[in-house]
Protein backbone atom coordinates (compact mmCIF):
# COMPACT_ATOMS: atom_id res chain seq x y z
CA UNK A 1 0.00 0.00 0.00
CA UNK A 2 1.35 3.41 -0.94
CA UNK A 3 0.02 6.92 -1.22
CA UNK A 4 2.66 7.99 -3.71
CA UNK A 5 0.20 7.74 -6.62
CA UNK A 6 -2.23 10.14 -4.90
CA UNK A 7 -1.47 13.54 -6.42
CA UNK A 8 -4.45 15.27 -4.77
CA UNK A 9 -2.53 16.84 -1.89
CA UNK A 10 0.53 17.94 -3.84
CA UNK A 11 -1.63 19.47 -6.56
CA UNK A 12 -3.72 21.37 -4.01
CA UNK A 13 -0.65 22.84 -2.28
CA UNK A 14 0.83 23.83 -5.65
CA UNK A 15 -2.41 25.39 -6.87
CA UNK A 16 -2.84 27.68 -3.85
CA UNK A 17 0.65 29.19 -4.13
CA UNK A 18 1.02 31.52 -1.15
CA UNK A 19 -2.75 31.85 -0.61
CA UNK A 20 -2.44 29.38 2.25
CA UNK A 21 -5.93 30.17 3.51
CA UNK A 22 -7.22 28.29 0.44
CA UNK A 23 -5.97 24.99 1.92
CA UNK A 24 -9.18 23.73 3.58
CA UNK A 25 -7.44 22.21 6.61
CA UNK A 26 -4.70 24.83 7.08
CA UNK A 27 -5.50 26.89 10.18
CA UNK A 28 -2.15 28.78 9.94
CA UNK A 29 -1.88 28.40 13.71
CA UNK A 30 -1.73 25.42 16.02
CA UNK A 31 -5.07 23.69 16.61
CA UNK A 32 -6.72 25.14 19.74
CA UNK A 33 -7.64 21.67 20.99
CA UNK A 34 -3.98 20.60 20.73
CA UNK A 35 -2.86 23.71 22.63
CA UNK A 36 -5.44 23.06 25.37
CA UNK A 37 -4.34 19.44 25.69
CA UNK A 38 -0.65 20.40 25.85
CA UNK A 39 -1.46 23.06 28.45
CA UNK A 40 -3.11 20.38 30.61
CA UNK A 41 -0.38 17.82 29.90
CA UNK A 42 2.93 19.67 29.45
CA UNK A 43 5.47 17.44 27.70
CA UNK A 44 8.81 16.81 29.36
CA UNK A 45 11.69 18.64 27.66
CA UNK A 46 13.10 16.57 24.82
CA UNK A 47 10.02 14.35 24.43
CA UNK A 48 10.21 12.76 20.98
CA UNK A 49 7.13 13.88 19.03
CA UNK A 50 5.78 13.05 15.59
CA UNK A 51 3.29 15.08 13.56
CA UNK A 52 1.55 12.98 10.92
CA UNK A 53 0.86 14.75 7.61
CA UNK A 54 2.04 18.03 9.09
CA UNK A 55 0.88 20.27 6.25
CA UNK A 56 2.22 23.79 6.71
CA UNK A 57 3.84 23.03 10.08
CA UNK A 58 1.86 24.91 12.73
CA UNK A 59 1.20 21.96 15.06
CA UNK A 60 4.79 20.76 14.71
CA UNK A 61 6.11 24.19 15.61
CA UNK A 62 3.90 24.33 18.71
CA UNK A 63 5.33 21.04 19.95
CA UNK A 64 8.88 22.29 19.28
CA UNK A 65 8.11 25.55 21.10
CA UNK A 66 7.20 23.44 24.12
CA UNK A 67 10.57 21.67 24.05
CA UNK A 68 9.73 18.48 22.18
CA UNK A 69 12.16 16.90 19.72
CA UNK A 70 9.84 16.95 16.72
CA UNK A 71 9.77 14.97 13.49
CA UNK A 72 7.07 16.00 11.01
CA UNK A 73 6.25 14.60 7.61
CA UNK A 74 3.87 15.12 4.74
CA UNK A 75 3.30 13.34 1.44
CA UNK A 76 3.30 16.64 -0.45
CA UNK A 77 6.77 18.08 -1.18
CA UNK A 78 5.25 21.55 -1.62
CA UNK A 79 3.76 21.41 1.89
CA UNK A 80 7.15 20.51 3.38
CA UNK A 81 8.94 23.20 1.37
CA UNK A 82 6.35 25.73 2.54
CA UNK A 83 6.70 24.70 6.20
CA UNK A 84 10.49 25.10 5.95
CA UNK A 85 10.05 28.52 4.32
CA UNK A 86 7.50 29.68 6.90
CA UNK A 87 9.72 28.59 9.80
CA UNK A 88 13.31 29.06 8.56
CA UNK A 89 14.89 28.74 12.01
CA UNK A 90 12.85 25.71 13.03
CA UNK A 91 14.22 22.84 15.07
CA UNK A 92 11.58 20.52 13.55
CA UNK A 93 12.85 17.71 11.34
CA UNK A 94 10.58 18.19 8.33
CA UNK A 95 10.59 15.53 5.63
CA UNK A 96 8.59 14.23 2.71
CA UNK A 97 7.28 10.75 3.51
CA UNK A 98 4.46 8.37 2.66
CA UNK A 99 2.37 7.29 5.66
CA UNK A 100 2.63 3.67 4.53
CA UNK A 101 6.41 3.80 4.02
CA UNK A 102 7.67 5.44 7.21
CA UNK A 103 11.24 4.89 8.47
CA UNK A 104 11.62 1.66 10.44
CA UNK A 105 13.30 3.56 13.29
CA UNK A 106 10.02 5.40 13.95
CA UNK A 107 8.39 2.21 15.26
CA UNK A 108 7.41 2.68 18.95
CA UNK A 109 9.68 5.76 19.16
CA UNK A 110 7.51 8.77 19.97
CA UNK A 111 6.19 9.93 23.33
CA UNK A 112 3.68 12.14 21.52
CA UNK A 113 2.09 11.48 18.13
CA UNK A 114 -0.31 14.03 16.62
CA UNK A 115 -2.74 12.97 13.89
CA UNK A 116 -4.99 15.79 12.67
CA UNK A 117 -7.55 14.92 9.98
CA UNK A 118 -5.16 12.63 8.11
CA UNK A 119 -6.84 9.25 8.31
CA UNK A 120 -10.20 10.80 7.39
CA UNK A 121 -8.62 12.19 4.21
CA UNK A 122 -7.92 8.64 3.01
CA UNK A 123 -10.49 6.30 1.43
CA UNK A 124 -12.33 4.18 4.03
CA UNK A 125 -10.74 0.97 2.74
CA UNK A 126 -7.40 2.40 3.92
CA UNK A 127 -8.49 3.52 7.39
CA UNK A 128 -7.59 0.27 9.18
CA UNK A 129 -4.06 0.16 7.76
CA UNK A 130 -3.53 3.89 8.40
CA UNK A 131 -4.59 3.54 12.04
CA UNK A 132 -2.19 0.62 12.45
CA UNK A 133 0.71 2.67 11.06
CA UNK A 134 -0.05 5.70 13.25
CA UNK A 135 -0.39 3.63 16.43
CA UNK A 136 2.83 1.75 15.65
CA UNK A 137 4.79 4.99 16.12
CA UNK A 138 3.61 5.49 19.73
CA UNK A 139 6.25 4.50 22.30
CA UNK A 140 5.40 2.52 25.45
CA UNK A 141 3.73 5.02 27.77
CA UNK A 142 3.37 7.47 24.86
CA UNK A 143 0.26 9.38 23.90
CA UNK A 144 -1.58 9.87 20.63
CA UNK A 145 -3.69 12.96 19.95
CA UNK A 146 -6.30 12.40 17.20
CA UNK A 147 -8.54 15.05 15.61
CA UNK A 148 -11.17 13.71 13.21
CA UNK A 149 -14.69 14.17 12.00
CA UNK A 150 -16.94 11.26 12.91
CA UNK A 151 -19.89 9.88 10.96
CA UNK A 152 -22.70 7.63 12.09
CA UNK A 153 -21.86 3.93 12.10
CA UNK A 154 -24.13 3.21 9.13
CA UNK A 155 -23.75 6.59 7.46
CA UNK A 156 -22.10 6.31 4.04
CA UNK A 157 -18.76 7.99 3.38
CA UNK A 158 -19.01 8.71 -0.32
CA UNK A 159 -16.37 11.37 -0.95
CA UNK A 160 -13.29 13.04 0.53
CA UNK A 161 -13.10 13.63 3.42
CA UNK A 162 -14.26 10.30 4.78
CA UNK A 163 -15.01 10.79 8.51
CA UNK A 164 -14.30 7.87 10.81
CA UNK A 165 -17.11 5.70 12.17
CA UNK A 166 -17.20 5.00 15.94
CA UNK A 167 -16.07 1.42 15.27
CA UNK A 168 -13.01 2.75 13.44
CA UNK A 169 -12.02 4.86 16.46
CA UNK A 170 -12.01 1.62 18.47
CA UNK A 171 -9.32 0.27 16.13
CA UNK A 172 -6.79 2.47 17.94
CA UNK A 173 -7.55 0.43 21.07
CA UNK A 174 -7.40 -2.83 19.11
CA UNK A 175 -3.82 -1.80 18.26
CA UNK A 176 -2.81 -1.60 21.92
CA UNK A 177 -3.79 1.93 22.94
CA UNK A 178 -6.18 2.98 25.72
CA UNK A 179 -8.50 5.95 25.38
CA UNK A 180 -7.77 8.59 28.02
CA UNK A 181 -10.06 11.44 27.04
CA UNK A 182 -12.47 12.54 24.36
CA UNK A 183 -13.92 15.92 23.46
CA UNK A 184 -16.48 16.70 20.78
CA UNK A 185 -16.62 20.31 19.61
CA UNK A 186 -19.61 19.69 17.35
CA UNK A 187 -17.57 19.42 14.16
CA UNK A 188 -14.59 17.32 15.21
CA UNK A 189 -13.80 14.80 17.89
CA UNK A 190 -10.49 15.02 19.76
CA UNK A 191 -9.36 11.76 21.32
CA UNK A 192 -6.22 11.11 23.37
CA UNK A 193 -4.89 7.57 23.66
CA UNK A 194 -1.99 6.10 25.64
CA UNK A 195 0.07 3.00 24.95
Amino acid sequence: MSLSEDRFFEQLYRDVGEAYERVPWAALEPRPALIEWLDRNPPAPGTPALVVACGLGDDAEELARRGCAVEAFDLAPTAIATARRRFPDSAVGYRVADLFELPAEWQARFGIVVEVQTIMSLPPDWHRAAIAVVTSCVAPGGRLFVRTAVRGEDEPADSRPWPLAPSELRWFEDDGLRELERDDDGSFVHVVYRR
